[in-house]
């Protein structure tokens, strides 16, 4: 079983440091964001200390953004969001580009069912996928999950961590119209959760 170890950019690059070099003999699939991408010039740093393929980019948005972190050379997997970095279109455009830097891609995808079937797609076409992340049954799904939107539940049926590609029209999946309108009438209250340091100052999520 690979495990990656995610960051989310809470750390500073010297405690990053220290992690880094202290979970190498771990032999983990990849290290995320060890720090904030708007950091990246100090994955120059980070990258000599370990073995581990480093993961970055659920926070990129355009293939500009990535194209600054590729050059830099210190990147082994990025994570582009369909949702955010600009669509089905952009995120090949991403995928094809890191893979002229031998640079594997695992899309960010902790969202919908729309979100994942996009994503699959996307995998489907890129030779370069390594893995896809997907939140069925992640912690914050409290009130509904992944399966709970879709008419076609089966199609997001895994076999021993792998998934088929949607094969209907579309992105292959059929919204559950009714039960959407219905959970949009209640609304939600969930909110990103907002952490201080001692002292009260912010912390990252």
């Amino acid at each position: 079983i690979g495990i990656g170890v995610d960051f989310h950019g809470r750390v500073h690059k010297p405690m990053a440091k220290v992690l880094i070099k202290e979970l190498d003999p771990y032999k983990l699939m990849f290290i995320e964001e060890p720090v904030l991408s708007e950091n990246y010039e100090a994955l120059k740093e980070l990258a000599p200390l370990t073995s581990i393929p480093i993961a970055l980019g659920e926070r990129l948005y355009s293939r500009w953004d990535f194209k600054r972190i590729l050059s830099e050379g210190y990147v082994d997997i990025i994570q582009p969001d369909v949702s955010h970095a600009g669509g089905i279109t952009e995120t090949r455009k991403i995928a094809t580009m890191a893979e002229a830097y031998d640079v594997a891609v695992a899309l960010h995808c902790p969202l919908g069912p729309i979100a994942l079937a996009a994503c699959l797609q996307v995998d489907a076409v890129s030779y370069n996928a390594v893995i896809q992340e997907q939140s069925l049954g992640i912690h914050y799904n409290e009130s509904n999950d992944l399966l709970d939107y879709v008419k076609n539940p089966e199609v997001f049926a895994y076999d021993k961590g792998y998934v088929t590609i949607p094969q209907g029209p579309g992105l292959g999946i059929e919204i559950n119209e009714e039960y959407v309108k219905e959970r949009a009438a209640i609304g939600h209250r969930w909110r990103n959760p907002i952490w201080r340091h001692k002292d009260g100052s912010f912390a990252e999520w």
